[in-house]
């Protein structure tokens, strides 16, 4: 208990971290100068005791102690939603390299998800970075092998096997979604995917293979037929410019396919 009541304190941590992140990458500022948070309509820093995850905003009834603007939920939502997934991660996986991995790759997605709601930008910082960080973790969480293995000899060993199906899953599965875009655009003389989602998938593939990012990518489009459309029709807003944020879509089924494919279901294995 005492391990995953740590992991939820740190996931509570890393998800004021990417509050900073979220609000900072799109606009083009440090993450680290100024090291304080401040107050975007008023500019005052924040106190310490007026930044503690959670327990902050709730005292402060979700506004500034100096002007009293209103502070997003979003900033509530993405430390608890940091601090369930770290929880849920050491609570399934124990206190290992597996449960590290999948709480990055959490922290990632709900980061991605925030950023694309709010600005439609998925910061580089998340996609790139991530298909890095998922490819240094291949050879040590190993991932099923399904493609790769057809052209990576088997005496190669077991880390190796691993990383190639890390790489072949981001070149593949980006390829696949911007041959898509790519198509559509020449076809209807518009763009209907951004580079931004390319980078996602490819950072997704790099975490969880080629299967479980198709299936994810499947998913994340019905979803956001099904919803983006639904939205649209409810709000009377013009389907032929509205900008659907399918990075989200992404993310959200992103974290369910691999919480529940290489975590809870590791979880009830055991």
């Amino acid at each position: 208990m005492l391990a995953i009541f740590l992991a939820v304190l740190a996931g509570l941590l890393i998800g004021s971290f990417l509050n900073v992140c979220i609000y900072r990458l799109p606009r083009d500022l440090s993450v680290v100068s100024p090291a304080r948070s401040f107050c975007p309509e008023c500019e005052k820093t924040i106190a310490w005791y007026d930044n503690i995850p959670v327990v902050s905003y709730l005292v402060l009834g979700g506004r500034c102690r100096a002007c009293k603007a209103r502070i997003p939920v979003r900033y509530l939502l993405v430390e608890l939603a940091t601090g369930a997934a770290f929880g849920l991660c050491v609570a399934a996986l124990g206190l290992s390299l597996p449960a590290i991995k999948y709480s990055i790759y959490s922290a990632i997605m709900i980061a991605l998800i925030a950023s694309d709601l709010e600005e439609r930008i998925l910061p580089d910082e998340f996609t790139l970075g991530g298909t890095l960080v998922g490819f240094a973790f291949s050879p040590f969480v190993s991932l099923e092998h399904y493609f790769a293995a057809m052209f990576i000899p088997f005496a190669w060993g077991e880390r190796w096997q691993s990383f190639g199906e890390s790489l072949f899953a981001a070149l593949v599965g980006s390829g696949s979604i911007w041959l898509v875009g790519f198509l559509y655009e020449k076809l209807r003389h518009r763009e209907g995917l951004g580079l931004g989602d390319v980078k996602m998938i490819a950072m997704i593939g790099a975490f969880v293979g080629l299967r479980l990012s198709l299936a994810t990518l499947i998913l994340a489009s019905v979803a956001g037929s099904v919803l983006g459309l639904t939205y649209i029709k409810l709000t009377h807003k013009d389907a032929a410019t509205y900008e659907l944020p399918f990075g989200s879509f992404l993310g959200a089924t992103a974290m369910v396919v691999a919480l529940w494919g290489n975590v809870i279901s590791v979880a009830k294995a055991h």
